[in-house]
């Protein structure tokens, strides 16, 4: 397991916002104080939040439709800033960075698994997996630490998620089944060892059972990289999985996170 990453430094030496090197060790996020609308006129989706998470914490976030999830996801991966407050991942306050600056800081360091997958249909599966690293020297690098090219890197992973076996990493992803599909987008999201990764509602379309065996696997890989994950879902049977749970509410009220059963984003 990878347990010491250090926050990325083509970013620490511009930025003096940054925390301490022993707290950034075990906080990789650390919202504080954030209030967040979108627009003028609307109300706010939050309001003084509050939030910290651990290094290899596996966070499940549920809530109704409309409460903030997916809002939440783009705050903590620096695609939106918040009006008031600060985000800050793995050391480094992503609302003080410009957009451009943002946008590599996700390639480097945040993966992830998306709802409908979003892979690319005319690509074989060992290209959609190696895909982080055409955007992403770091990840590239990661990759290469423990394979002799990025091919061998996206098997290895392929072979962790039971995908691996007879010619289905040689198809085009659009002849998988939506399990197989998932899967190739979980390797995706991990290939190069990102730091944090966010899964939202990749279980949507799959029964029970495949939905337990998934996160298992999930599991297994993001241990074997340090990896800290946060995961949303409306599905509340399968919080018992994870360490923590997040709900939120949806009623626009201050949001304060403090303990590690039942908390609530308000």
């Amino acid at each position: 397991m990878n347990q010491g990453r250090q926050r990325p430094r083509e970013l620490q030496d511009n930025h003096p916002s940054l925390m301490p090197a022993d707290e950034a060790a075990e906080m990789i996020i650390d919202v504080r104080d954030v209030s967040f609308r979108w627009n003028t006129a609307s109300f706010p989706v939050f309001e003084s939040a509050n939030l910290n998470v651990q290094r290899s914490d596996r966070v499940f976030i549920e809530g109704p439709s409309g409460s903030g999830k997916s809002t939440l996801l783009s705050l903590l991966a620096g695609v939106i800033t918040p009006q008031r407050g600060s985000i800050t991942v793995l050391g480094q306050r992503v609302d003080a960075l410009s957009s451009g600056q943002r946008d590599r800081f996700r390639a480097d360091h945040i993966g992830f698994i998306f709802q409908m997958f979003n892979l690319i249909p005319y690509l074989s599966v060992v290209e959609n997996v190696t895909l982080p690293c055409r955007f992403s020297a770091l990840r590239r690098e990661r990759a290469l630490r423990s394979a002799p090219n990025l091919d061998g890197a996206a098997l290895a992973l392929l072979d962790g998620l039971d995908m691996a076996g007879g010619d289905i990493v040689d198809r085009p992803v659009n002849e998988l089944s939506v399990g197989q599909q998932q899967r190739v987008a979980a390797a995706r999201a991990l290939m190069g060892a990102p730091e944090v990764l966010i899964a939202d509602e990749p279980t949507s379309s799959l029964d029970t059972d495949l939905r337990e065996d998934f996160i298992k696997l999930l599991f297994d890989r993001c241990a074997e990289e340090g990896t800290t994950l946060v995961f949303v879902s409306h599905d509340r049977s399968l919080e018992g999985l994870f360490d923590r749970t997040i709900r939120l509410t949806g009623s626009k009220g201050p949001l304060i996170l403090n303990n590690q059963e039942g908390e609530t984003l308000s």
